[in-house]
Order: structure tokens, then sequence, then C-alpha cells
């Protein structure tokens, strides 16, 4: 039976008699339809979220809290439900999705909701009978814009500093994975969310989402997707002078030390790239090893990556399941022909093992084995482009001077990763290298309390607690003599 989802408006399940079909990438079937909003659809949403600013903006915090830790209660009573659901969406290991995904949503609910309490203002008394403090307020209709590779996860991570700080929301998911932010409406609604605060809002980029982002009661615009779109969204809020935050593109790079930990860093190195089957912005897709224990990493490393078990998301033991849908598919087999073009060598995965042995049912679905490539040069297009599928190069390299430069000569600047035993390389590289996250000996280790984001076509974003505050609000000073 298929689901027909419906557009959530001011508090209301909305029907759009245009259609999109939204196919679950382990199969390839159409399992529901999505509405295709345009301009009206847009509009109405906006003018809903408008309508609730003036009530939510004055709503005392306290009860903004209590919405959004009644919805993380939801979220997490309810793990395998939407675990499930996400895994169709997405084409992610329900594994995966109960470990991490959901657990984040609901800590983005519950993390936001606490903090937004503890944000102090600042004040100070520059001479005798003058006090100068500032005020946070809230901007007022938000649009976020959230795309298919982590789909609840990032889309919580933008409602809730959105609408504890006072403002209400229009959210744009990716078309691709709309079943998990439909039920994330359902959650909403359950909780009795004043109508108006959080809209929904399906359907393609260029129709609805360039409809919100152009639209003039839209005061701010929270984007995470492909640069090339951000761009375009930045230039699209210039005129208005629109407050941005655009978290975009990767092409994110490990140093590997000739006294690293190989016993750490296989593992985690393997997890860093092929995870969600490298569609996650940070995954590690260029790993530069010194000379003396390259042979060594490279047996290690393509010895790991066989062992991860690719197949149906729902089942037992696999490590990865399909790329999110046909488009993405086709990409990566461009690259990896791509790379076989500029003389790389792919040492396993596609082309290389035996093909996959899926499930009668499965056999149409959009997946790719983990591929790893050595013999590229540092220009050739694998090794500067984002290619958002479980794909890395490994490459040699003799000094620190020389891996830092290599490092820093992508377009991109999200994150990398540093691993040595010697806390002196550590530092000194990690002060060098461009990007907006350094891990040492580790991959992912996130603390909220702490700004992310990134430089160069990776964007400019920042997503601390602290800073998403300060982002979705306007800051007043206030002077007064007295």
């Amino acid at each position: 039976m298929t689901l027909h989802l419906q557009n959530y408006i001011g508090g209301r399940f909305v029907t759009v008699p245009a259609r999109l079909d939204s196919y679950d990438p382990s199969t390839a079937q159409v399992g529901l339809t999505v509405p295709d909003s345009g301009q009206p659809e847009v509009d109405e949403a906006v003018a809903a979220a408008a309508a609730a600013f003036t009530s939510w903006s004055k709503l005392p915090v306290q009860q903004r809290t209590d919405f959004c830790l009644k919805a993380a209660a939801i979220l997490e009573s309810r793990l395998d439900e939407f675990a499930a659901a996400e895994s169709r969406d997405q084409g992610k290991p329900v594994w995966l999705a109960k470990a991490v995904d959901i657990p984040r949503a609901v800590l983005n609910f519950r993390a936001y909701a606490e903090s937004v309490n503890h944000q102090l203002a600042t004040s100070n008394t520059p001479t005798p009978g003058v006090l100068n403090y500032t005020l946070r307020q809230p901007v007022g209709v938000a649009a976020l814009i959230s795309p298919w590779n982590l789909p609840l996860y990032l889309l919580t991570f933008k409602i809730a500093p959105a609408i504890m700080t006072g403002n209400t929301v229009v959210c744009k998911p990716s078309e691709f994975t709309s079943l998990t932010a439909f039920k994330l409406a359902e959650v909403l609604h359950e909780i009795g969310l004043p109508p108006g605060v959080v809209n929904i809002v399906f359907g393609f980029g260029p129709r609805a989402g360039e409809a919100l982002v152009k639209h003039p009661d839209v005061k701010l615009v929270s984007f995470t997707g492909s640069t090339v779109v951000g761009k375009h969204i930045n230039e699209l809020c210039a005129p208005a002078l629109k407050k941005v935050c655009l978290e975009m593109g990767g092409k994110n790079a490990a140093v590997v030390f000739a006294d690293a930990d190989l016993r750490e860093a296989i593992p985690t190195l393997t997890r860093g790239a092929f995870v969600n089957s490298g569609q996650v912005c940070l995954c590690t897709s260029r790993i530069f090893v010194q000379k003396a224990i390259y042979d060594e990493f490279l047996q290690l490393f393509v010895k790991e990556t066989r062992s991860k078990r690719v197949g149906p998301p729902d089942q037992e033991g696999v490590f990865m399941g399909p790329l999110n849908n046909r488009a993405q598919l086709e990409k990566v087999r461009r690259y990896l022909q791509l790379a076989r073009d500029e003389g790389g060598t792919l040492l396993c995965g596609e082309g290389v093992d035996p093909a996959l042995q899926l499930p009668q049912a499965n056999k149409q679905g959009y997946f790719v084995q983990p591929t790893v490539i050595t013999d590229l040069k540092d220009d050739s297009r694998c090794m500067r482009e984002e290619i958002f599928g479980p794909v890395t190069c490994v490459v040699p390299f003799d000094s620190e001077e020389e891996v830092v430069e290599r490092v820093n000569s992508a377009e991109y600047g999200l994150c990398a990763s540093v691993w040595s035993r010697d806390l002196s390389t550590i530092h000194r590289v990690s002060e060098q290298l461009q990007v907006g996250t350094v891990w040492n000996n580790c991959w992912l280790v996130r603390n909220l309390d702490m700004p992310f984001g990134g430089i160069k076509e990776s964007g400019m974003g920042f997503e601390s607690t602290r800073d998403s505050v300060e982002f979705y609000t306007h800051w007043k000073t206030v002077c007064v003599k007295f």
C-alpha cells in the first residue's frame, strides 16, 4: 500500500494534488508519494509562520523548553519506529539509525531546550550613572533546508535552536527523505505545538526551496547541502541582506604519520570513510600515509574494508546499506571510471571484488561496495572533488611540511584527522590545517558546546549551542543613563 505524505502547515496536514514518487533505496521501488510543492504552498506556510511569530516569540522560554522536551521524549520512546522510517527513507542500516541518528535528534531537542535558558546577556557600566546591556531577540521566520543524508539528525539540529530562541520556521526537507520529516511533523502535532510555529513543505529544491529562500517574509536561511546549491542560496539572500548559515561539502583528509597506532587508526578510518555508505559531509575521502608505513597501512586498510558487509539495511550484521538515490549511484560510478581514466588503481570494491549477493528484492537497489583507490595525483578530480559515496583515496607522503601543503590544496575546508603518538606533531599540524575541525587519533567525537563548521567552499556555518543562539537572534544594545 502506497503512503501519500502531506505538507504540515499552520498545525494542519494539507494535501497537495501534484505528487512526486519516492523510491526505497534498497529496492528502487516506489513506496510513497510526496507533495510537489511550489509558490502557493510556500506562501501559505510562510504566512502561517509569520502569523504565529508574535505570540511564540513572546512565550516564556520555559514554555518553549517544555515543548522541545516533550518532542524529545516521544522520539526516544519510538526509537525503533523512527529508525525503521529513516532506514527506508535514506538507506542507512537500522542499527546506525538507532545508534546515531535518532539519539542525536533527541539530544538536539534536549540540548537546546536546556542551554538557551542559560545563555547570558552582557552588560557593563562604562561610566558612573550609565548602564549598557544587550538583549537577544528572535529574527522572525526562518527557512530551514536540510539534506537527505542525515534527515532527522540535521532537521532537528536546525529546528531546536530556531524555535527555542523564539523564531517560527518553514522547513524544506530533501524530497528523497520526506518520510522521516513527515513523522516528525506528527510528533510536533501530537505535543500540541502551537499552529504555525513549525511548518514543513515538501518538494524539489528549484521550486519549493527557491521560493522559500526568496520569500520576502523569510528573514534568515539555514542550509545544509552541496556547495553549488549553497552558493546559489547565498546569491539569492544577498539582495535582502538575509542572515545565512551554509554548511556545505567536504573533501576531508586523514594524515597518518609513521608513529601512528594502526590498531586504532585502521578501524576508525575505515568507519570514517565508509559509514552511511560514505554519505556524511565529514567522511574521510583522502588518506595521506607516511611512506615508512604506507604498504603496511594499505594491506591492513584494504583487509578491514573488505570485512565490511554490504546489504539490505534491515539485515543483521550489515555495515553499509545502499546509496540514497539513483542519481547518487550514477555519480559514484562515474567517479570510479574517472579514477581508472586518471591512472588510479582500485584495490577493492566495485569492479574488483565479486559482485554483491543480494536478495532478489534488493537486486535493483542502489548498492556500491566500499572502494579504495591508490596511485592518484593530488590534482586528479577524484582527489579534489566531493564524491559523497563509499570511495576513499590513499596516497603516500614524505614530510610534515609536504603533507600540510597537500591537504590544504583542496578547495574545501570542513574537517581532518591526524594520527600520531607525538603531541608536538599533533598540535603543530592541527594549527596549520585549513579546516574547521581537526580530530587527533579519533574521528567524529562531537560536543555541542564547541563550534562546528567549515571554511573555504565548505561554507560559513556555526553550530555550537552558543553560536546557534547568536545566529537565530538579533542583538540589541540598550544604554540607560540614570
